[in-house]
């Protein structure tokens, strides 16, 4: 498969640049200097901002698109097979990637890439931890679903060592993915136009589990039934979160405000060592902070700036 080198910029046509994550992975490679086509069905706010950036970007998809000088095309999930511009790149032999397989490929060139995946909460605990590393002055590389104030957009363009994404399971697309860390939310019964039923679904994410080298980290959900099934054999490090006892990293004596805000006690291995307030109501969203606290403090990031980083996000949320 062909292989995105920052060291060796080229040139990249995106098929369906004006999606939010390809516009995002688009706008990573022309900060690392690579040259950017694209086209797209219409324009929009993320086209033009791409094309302020220096991106050549056509609206409408036509065989003469495929110019000569492009080096790799990348498609969205899509475009179909007969789709002109990728029939004139496969006649003209050029490397093709899919958006995952290019996503995959680029966690390459950092020294930690972090895969957020879940069936629900991928978002909000991928933003969370862009406000932790934010406030650690830790220089993430960041791919978001969703446009996040504090940085501006979908995107954020760090130093090489670290990047975060979030990794969808949806036609199996994480499994394309190199990560080092990943975070297993919650396996839930979803996207079945796909997947036969939930035993598939387990299957990959089992997979996804796999793909962790011996010194990657899983940082997974320990009240998923059966999680054996998940983390049996793995080489790697886990780190459990969640209601159930022996998880690493558990919420105690959860309270809600007239909101459904939450405030609990955040314990680690048994003890308790903060009291942590969210900004926004809901259950779900207490263990999507564990989830995010377990990977920002692996990664060396002190409590005192996961606790202000989860904050600032529910701050900037609640003013949305």
């Amino acid at each position: 498969m062909y292989q995105i080198d920052f060291h060796k910029p080229q040139a990249v046509h995106f098929i369906g640049i004006g999606g939010i994550s390809m516009s995002g992975l688009a706008e990573i490679l022309m900060d690392e200097g690579f040259s950017v086509t694209g086209s797209d069905s219409h324009e929009s706010e993320l086209t033009h901002h791409l094309e302020t950036k220096g991106a050549k970007i056509v609206y409408g998809q036509r065989a003469e698109n495929i110019t000569e000088g492009i080096d790799v095309v990348v498609f969205t999930a899509a475009v179909h097979s007969d789709n002109p511009e990728l029939m004139a790149a496969k006649e003209q032999g050029l490397p093709i990637l899919s958006r995952a397989e290019l996503l995959g490929q680029m966690m390459k060139n950092y020294e930690n890439a972090i895969a957020i995946s879940g069936t629900h909460g991928k978002t909000t605990t991928t933003s969370m931890i862009t406000e932790v590393l934010l406030c650690a002055d830790a220089d993430p590389t960041i791919s978001v679903g969703g446009i996040l104030n504090s940085i501006g957009g979908n995107i954020r363009v760090g130093g090489p060592e670290l990047f975060v994404t979030e990794a969808c399971e949806y036609t199996n697309s994480f499994l394309s993915f190199y990560p080092t860390v990943e975070i297993i939310l919650n396996i839930e019964a979803d996207h079945l136009d796909f997947f036969k039923d939930i035993k598939d679904i387990r299957n990959s994410f089992r997979l996804f589990a796999q793909k962790l080298p011996a010194d990657g980290l899983l940082v997974i959900n320990n009240d998923i039934e059966n999680i054996e099934e998940i983390v049996r054999d793995l080489p790697c490090k886990v780190i459990t979160f969640g209601k159930k006892d022996g998880s690493r990293y558990q919420a105690e004596e959860i309270v809600f405000d007239d909101l459904a805000r939450a405030t609990y006690h955040l314990k680690i291995d048994g003890s308790v060592v903060d009291t942590v307030t969210l900004g926004v109501p809901g259950e779900h969203n207490v263990y999507n902070s564990l989830a995010a606290a377990a990977v920002c403090a692996e990664l060396g990031i002190s409590l005192d700036q996961v606790k202000k980083g989860t904050e600032t996000f529910y701050r900037h949320q609640q003013a949305l």
